[in-house]
């Protein structure tokens, strides 16, 4: 881990040579496999074989990193140097199968596993929403049952699709507390929203131990109330932080698979993230991005400033041991 005044693997320098110019890499740091002085590894999770209605969310790390380029190091409402702080690669995309879900899944297990052994924190940009569920096997493995902080329209813990199917992109978190890899009563769900199957649908996911709030009750709290509820709910527990792009309206989120409308804006749905600070991140992802949906691209720099939110979280946590120390 990095723990020197000067990270050793940063972006390239904006001001120096234009953004489009380049390999695209995520907020165009450097393309580096390895766990030497590495804070942060983003990984991409190109895999939307786990998706039961649009798909096309395979492109979603690569759109998201293209949109990127834009990211600047310093974050103004969080008052802290980013890339200044955090050690940070862009780590590549882990292998899939495509066509082939557990085999995907184990694939992508077996790509994380070195990095969370080293400590590293990984940010996984998706993919639908079931890479989740591997990205889980991974961290918790390492550092045991998990907070789950989830923004998201739907809580993804469906039992079963299509005759008794248990994976799919709607069904990670309920595979993740059968394996003992989430700790529901340190874990939120945020921005629950659309039609449903019946009552049960938000109620199991309370009977599990899940604190949910759908859009409506998130929207009648502020981001300071939100993220003191995060906090109180999270505690010390080690968090990952689970964002699906469609927590979003469709208005500013229309390249995801599964839309619901009546969602938070993109100005509300950041500063409810932002304000999660305090929490002991170990890793995170920004899931459900569909491109083919949006060839404007806005869906796709929404997901990076999400990534770049998760990352400035990390980095103000990080600033705060390193100054208690």
């Amino acid at each position: 881990m990095n723990t020197g005044p000067s990270p050793r693997y940063r972006p390239a320098d904006s001001l120096a040579s234009p953004r489009f110019t380049g390999v695209r890499t995520f907020a165009r740091l450097p393309n580096v496999q390895t766990t030497t002085d590495v804070d942060v590894a983003i990984v991409g999770l190109p895999f939307d074989t786990g998706a039961t209605f649009k798909v096309g969310a395979r492109f979603g790390p690569e759109a998201i990193r293209s949109a990127s380029v834009m990211l600047r190091p310093y974050h103004p409402e969080l008052d802290i140097d980013v890339f200044g702080t955090l050690s940070a690669v862009d780590y590549g995309d882990a292998p899939v199968v495509p066509g082939f879900i557990e085999d995907s899944h184990q694939a992508i297990s077996s790509f994380l596993q070195p990095l969370a052994e080293a400590g590293i924190i990984t940010l996984g940009l998706g993919g639908d929403h079931s890479v989740a569920l591997a990205e889980l096997r991974a961290l918790a493995k390492v550092h045991g049952p998990l907070a789950l902080v989830q923004f998201d329209a739907h809580g993804d813990l469906w039992d079963s699709y299509y005759g008794g199917h248990k994976y799919t992109h709607g069904t990670p978190f309920r595979r993740a507390v059968e394996e003992n890899l989430l700790d529901p009563e340190h874990s939120v769900q945020l921005g629950m929203r659309g039609p449903l199957y019946g009552p049960q649908d938000l109620q199991m996911a309370r009977d599990l131990g899940f604190h949910v709030l759908t859009t409506t009750q998130l929207l009648a709290c502020s981001p300071d109330e939100i993220g003191e509820l995060v906090r109180h709910r999270v505690g010390k527990h080690k968090a990952f932080l689970s964002f699906d792009i469609d927590f979003f309206d469709p208005s500013c989120a229309p390249g995801t698979g599964t839309p619901e409308v009546a969602g938070p804006s993109a100005f509300q749905g950041l500063a409810f993230l932002r304000a999660c600070t305090g929490i002991n991140w170990i890793g995170g992802d920004v899931v459900e991005v569909l491109p083919a949906q949006d060839h404007s691209q806005i869906t796709a720099h929404l997901a990076a400033q999400v990534a770049f939110e998760f990352l400035s979280l990390v980095a103000l946590q990080r600033n705060k041991h390193e100054t208690r120390r």
